[in-house]
């Protein structure tokens, strides 16, 4: 008897290969390949049946780009205004939605809050979790005070399942919980491999967009920082959301990398606390609640994510290294733009930080990697280095460049109003943005006052006053 055909597919790319390799020739990732058996070429008949399986509801002979009609459906609130922000103003209708994160940082709370909001308000919602039985997932609802709802439960991990209970419910939302350990009966590798994966997203994708059923999916994040899955499950959903944070912090953040309904890179700040996660309307003050006033190597810079404005704390510490190997550590921002920085402080205005040991943090564990943060990086560790305070009411932003030149940044005017709505009395912004004509940032922007600077010692020096 002949022994069934297998093929070794990549975990990281989703390539091919007829026998087993230590190292994937795609992707160049090791230890990689997995064994799979791939599912069976259909008939002539059974490949029609495929084909109309894979096949969008009301699908047709295509059509006239001017003769299709739109419909504006309403978006679907959570009850979670930092959760509709992020997802560009609520729930599409229909839309496939992956919320990826590291173990215990609050996916299944965070998704289970939306769910008993939706279901009280909107209709039924079915939750199936691969990972938890029924009553582990009620006794977590009891802690956050889910009230009675038409909240159906399921602890199933095979999609045919799945599927089945959605065509019988018509529920208004479905949230999978996770999609690593969902698996179908048409394959026979394990549940979380690249086949399973695939094929669970991609039936999961076309029940939402024919039933216009809104469908939330849970997926991992590896040691590598990635989601599980890989890139393969992140190109077939609609929207991809991070869930972000430390263990040591209480305050977690979804940011949106890819949403094809609204802005990309939106930004929503929580809580965590006894009763679940709580949003943050006003993140700039949490971030700021512990900054020391006249400590040297604070910086306040005013950031952008999406299209929500923030301030956050950049603290430097500078001193002599002991081992003739200068150390530089970032914590929060790329590493690689720390060196670049230091380099341009050392060329063009003068520093000496050849020998001296350099860390860079964002206070609150916030992540930052625009370049708008460049001039308040620099002004922390200048003022480390001389050990003189930047003034507390004064706050920043701007590009650097290599020959010591600050560029003007995206949306200026928004920087300077939270500023100014948090108090500060000054901004010190490239001066390509307070330039008449440049319709980002006057002088006069609420109560703050404007100071532009078009190089890096210029900047130093306007700080230093």
């Amino acid at each position: 008897m002949k022994s069934p055909k297998t093929v070794f597919v990549c975990q990281d790319c989703g390539a091919q290969a007829p026998k087993w390799m230590g190292r994937c020739v795609e992707c160049g990732a090791w230890n990689s390949l997995v064994e799979e058996r791939p599912i069976e070429s259909p008939g002539s008949g059974a490949a029609a049946a495929a084909g109309h399986r894979y096949a969008l509801a009301g699908a047709g002979p295509a059509r006239l780009y001017a003769d299709i009609t739109t419909s504006t459906e309403a978006r679907l609130s959570t009850g979670i205004g930092e959760l509709d922000r992020v997802l560009g103003g609520g729930i599409v209708p229909g839309s496939l939605v992956l919320l990826g994160g590291e173990p215990g940082i609050g996916k299944s709370t965070l998704l289970l809050q939306a769910a008993a909001h939706v279901a009280r308000a909107i209709g039924p919602v079915l939750y199936s979790s691969g990972e938890e039985s029924e009553h582990q997932v009620k006794s977590r609802g009891e802690r956050l005070a889910v009230e009675h709802a038409p909240l159906y439960l399921l602890a199933e991990t095979c999609l045919e399942r799945i599927l089945e209970e959605i065509a019988r419910l018509r529920p208004a939302l479905v949230i999978v919980d996770s999609i690593q350990t969902v698996f179908s009966l048409k394959f026979q590798s394990a549940p979380g491999s690249i086949g399973q994966v695939r094929e669970a997203a991609t039936q999961l994708l076309f029940t939402a967009k024919g039933q216009n059923v809104p469908t939330f999916l849970v997926g991992h994040v590896t040691k590598e920082g990635s989601l599980a899955g890989p890139k393969a499950l992140e190109h077939v959903v609609d929207t991809v959301l991070y869930f972000e944070g430390e263990r040591h912090h209480s305050h977690r953040i979804v940011r949106a990398v890819k949403n094809r309904f609204g802005a990309v890179s939106e930004l929503g700040v929580f809580e965590m606390t006894g009763g679940g996660l709580r949003a943050v309307p006003n993140p700039s003050q949490l971030f700021l609640a512990e900054r020391p006033i006249d400590t040297p190597g604070s910086a306040v810079l005013c950031a952008m994510e999406g299209s929500r404005p923030f301030l956050v704390e950049v603290q430097a510490l500078v001193s002599t290294s002991s081992y003739g190997n200068a150390r530089r550590t970032a914590s929060g921002i790329d590493p690689q733009r720390l060196a670049l920085l230091l380099a341009v402080l050392e060329k063009r205005a003068g520093l000496n930080l050849l020998g001296e040991d350099v860390f860079v943090n964002l206070a609150g564990g916030m992540t930052i990697d625009e370049p708008a943060a460049d001039l308040a990086i620099v002004a922390a560790i200048s003022s480390s280095v001389r050990n003189r305070p930047l003034p507390a009411q004064t706050a920043m932003f701007g590009e650097i460049g290599l020959a010591g030149e600050v560029r003007g940044v995206p949306q200026a005017a928004l920087r300077v109003r939270e500023a100014a709505q948090l108090g500060f009395r000054r901004c010190v912004v490239p001066q390509a943005n307070v330039d008449p004509g440049a319709g980002v940032a006057g002088p006069g922007e609420g109560a703050c006052e404007i100071v532009g600077v078009r190089s890096v010692a210029e900047a130093l020096d306007a700080l230093a006053e």
